[in-house]
């Protein structure tokens, strides 16, 4: 029970800071249901949504590990760029977690850089913004990328707001992906690692 109580005494942190569930499960790396069930729940007597924890404070901690890791990512982009005969332009970056990965591979693979910040709330809907201060979009095929895919809600969200830009989204790439997803709308979902349930 103390790693839940940890996670309870995290999520409530987050809460009191201002962030909303959306943004905490994007700082604990855990489902949306799972933070609300955290928050809000008895959590000594009530079973807990399934989720998997994903934590990468190992990487994350150290620029030349996160730069170790967007090599892993360049590889894969390139491979699977080759098996579609395809290129792109940019690479975006979600914030907040997507952006150090997505800074270093557009360095690797000399390609454009953008960041996108999703908006609270529905992410499937689009909305957020994209920094004025990186690339623009419009015209562009483009890489996403992010950290960890859990219900896929902020990729679908990503990746209709990027064409409402006017972009072609050829690809998204994590470094986790806790769902079942190949595609997310349409667009091919590679991850460095697949997490799943098993016997449920």
């Amino acid at each position: 029970m103390k790693g839940i109580e940890s996670l309870v005494e995290e999520a409530m942190e987050y809460k009191r800071n201002g962030l909303k569930e959306k943004e905490i499960a994007t700082e604990l790396n855990l489902s949306v249901d799972t933070i609300t069930w955290l928050l809000t729940k008895n959590v000594r007597e009530e079973t807990p949504p399934t989720d998997v924890k994903i934590g990468w404070r190992s990487i994350g901690v150290f620029g030349g590990r996160i730069g170790l890791l967007a090599t892993m990512f360049s590889d894969v982009i390139l491979e699977e760029m080759e098996l579609m005969e395809e290129d792109f332009d940019t690479v975006v970056g979600i914030a907040i977690n997507g952006i150090p990965l997505a800074t270093l591979i557009s360095e690797e693979l000399n390609k454009e850089l953008a960041i996108y910040r999703p908006p609270g709330g529905d992410r499937r809907r689009g909305g957020g913004a994209l920094s004025s201060n990186y690339a623009g979009v419009k015209g562009k095929k483009v890489v996403i990328v992010d950290d960890v895919v859990s219900t896929g809600e902020t990729m679908e969200g990503t990746i209709t707001f990027l064409e409402n830009e006017g972009a072609e989204p050829v690809l998204s790439m994590v470094t986790v992906n806790k769902d079942s997803h190949d595609e997310i709308v349409g667009v091919p979902l590679r991850a460095l690692i697949r997490a799943k349930i098993i016997g449920k």
